[in-house]
């Protein structure tokens, strides 16, 4: 098949599925074991794949009980991976119960190098141009920032424990339509947005898809952290931000546990 690829960026599917232990329980011990085998043996073909991550997850609450997280450039892998993992276990036993498609992407808020250069070095911190300390500055600017998007576009997810999922959609009702808001006044609104978020450095790692025309809602939002509180507490302070508070809305939220094969075959009853 031709390959799908985007000019920029890495497609993301978000799969939850449901366990049918009924039909679980009709296969014998050794066809149990060979369905695990088999499973694990399609996620090791994944993760060998070029440009290619599968996180793995146990779900908390009855919402769903399996899910994985699929960044790879083609679309059609995506979808071919998608298909087999729906049957990794053997027919009836994978009941999909929520999916999300995305592509990862620059933000296009994010500060430009002549905007750092007006805002920052010339008007706030008072550097003459082209003086040894704005070059110094500048070339950290731009460190900085190559090293953010290339996060923000070909991301490396760590195996931190704990995955929260959810999409978001920007609200366009009456005065409270995001894209009645010319770029300076949205910008304006989404730097306050990002001050509280880097509050929550080393904390929470935070990856945020484009899905408009791709799924339902306009983003998903993934949050990885070690430690559920401060999940909670960035949600939390979030909503206080006007972004959030007047222009936001959400799907429902997903709180996922990233587990090896074995453990996760134990969490599952499996």
């Amino acid at each position: 098949m031709t390959p799908l690829v985007p000019k920029e960026g890495w497609h993301v599917l978000h799969l939850f599925y449901h366990v049918d232990y009924s039909q679980w329980e009709l296969f014998s011990n050794e066809e149990q074991r060979q369905a695990k085998t088999s499973f694990t043996e399609l996620i090791q073909e994944i993760r060998a794949t070029p440009d290619t991550q599968l996180l793995t997850f146990s779900i908390v609450s009855p919402k769903a009980d399996m899910g994985f997280m699929l960044l790879t450039p083609d679309l059609q892998i995506a979808n071919a991976f998608e298909k087999k993992l729906s049957l990794s276990l053997g027919p009836e036993i994978l009941t999909p119960a929520y999916s999300y498609l995305s592509l990862t992407e620059p933000s296009e808020y994010t500060t430009t190098r002549e905007q750092y250069t007006a805002e920052t070095l010339i008007a706030e911190k008072k550097l003459t141009e082209g003086s040894d300390e704005f070059e110094a500055a500048l070339k950290e600017f731009d460190e900085r920032m190559e090293h953010y998007r290339s996060y923000r576009v070909y991301p490396q997810l760590p195996d931190w424990p704990v995955l929260c999922f959810y999409p978001m959609t920007k609200r366009r009702s009456g005065e409270d339509n995001w894209y009645s808001l010319d770029y300076e006044a949205r910008r304006t609104l989404m730097m306050g947005h990002a001050r509280v978020g880097r509050t929550y450095s080393g904390r929470i790692l935070q990856l945020i898809t484009g899905s408009t025309g791709l799924d339902e809602h306009e983003w998903g939002v993934t949050l990885l952290a070690k430690d559920t509180v401060d999940l909670k507490a960035i949600v939390y302070e979030m909503r206080f931000d006007e972004v959030s508070a007047r222009y936001s809305e959400f799907g429902d939220f997903y709180i996922c546990l990233q587990l090896p094969l074995d453990e996760l075959f134990k969490r599952l009853c499996l």
